[in-house]
């Protein structure tokens, strides 16, 4: 079975579409969502309506727990806590309800999936460094881990005895190793690279293949504009940053 992973959407409804025709294509036949599925951009509702029409097992992101009341926003920056007060306004019920019924933590497959990190999914912790993955890696009985939260894919490997931090866009398991992985984000990646990215996990082969995916980063950044929320969140789609 391969299986797209995603996480932090943030209500860019061109990167989804790109990612889940990618993903279709790919033969992607699940799809496993890690939270903040809305915040930061401009199609909350339509970005809802169409994940949740896939065959989807979704996590909450701390961008879908403000939306919903469920956390004050004080956790945010000025930016992001405007855009969850005009996400809150604009949420139809339905993607309330839907959003709010999310789980904060998930085992699939034998596989965890959080949206910041196992430890403490609340906390929305984030997961920076060699360091920090090492004190997360023994917080979790499984061998792999998916996370999102930083925007940054990418991998931490522990043999038990060290963890290691790489970037190789293919990961395949291999036996007695524990691994936690940055699937990154479709909706606005920070490291450096404007294209979407996503993972997609061959449950057979224990393999991860991160995918980088071109998309109207533009159209997306006009809708920011056009609704009123903070020039920057449109500026940065373009830069990946």
């Amino acid at each position: 079975m391969r299986i797209a992973v995603l996480s932090d959407v943030h209500a860019n409804l061109e990167a989804l579409e790109a990612v889940l025709e990618d993903a279709r294509q790919a033969g992607a036949e699940a799809y496993w969502c890690l939270g903040d599925i809305v915040g930061y951009g401009a199609d909350p509702n339509p970005v809802v309506d169409r994940l949740s029409a896939e065959p989807v097992i979704a996590v909450a992101g701390n961008h879908d727990w403000a939306a919903t009341g469920k956390m004050k926003l004080g956790y945010f920056n000025s930016m992001a806590a405007q855009a969850a007060e005009w996400t809150s306004e604009v949420l139809s019920e339905p993607s309330r309800r839907w959003l709010q019924a999310l789980p904060l933590e998930r085992v699939e497959r034998g596989v965890r999936l959080v949206h910041a990190s196992p430890s403490d999914p609340a906390a929305w912790l984030y997961v920076l460094s060699e360091s920090d993955a090492e004190g997360e890696l023994s917080t979790f009985d499984e061998d792999l881990c998916l996370i999102g939260h930083s925007h940054f894919p990418g991998q931490y490997e522990t043999d038990g005895a060290r963890v290691r931090y790489f970037r190789d866009p293919l990961l395949r398991l291999e036996a007695n190793r524990r691994y936690l992985v940055n699937v990154g984000s479709v909706g606005q990646p920070r490291d450096g690279d404007p294209r979407a990215t996503y993972v997609m996990y061959d449950w057979e082969k224990g393999a991860l293949e991160h995918r980088r995916i071109p998309y109207d980063c533009e159209a997306a950044g006009r809708k920011i504009l056009d609704a009123g929320l903070p020039p920057f969140l449109a500026e940065r789609l373009l830069v990946g940053a």
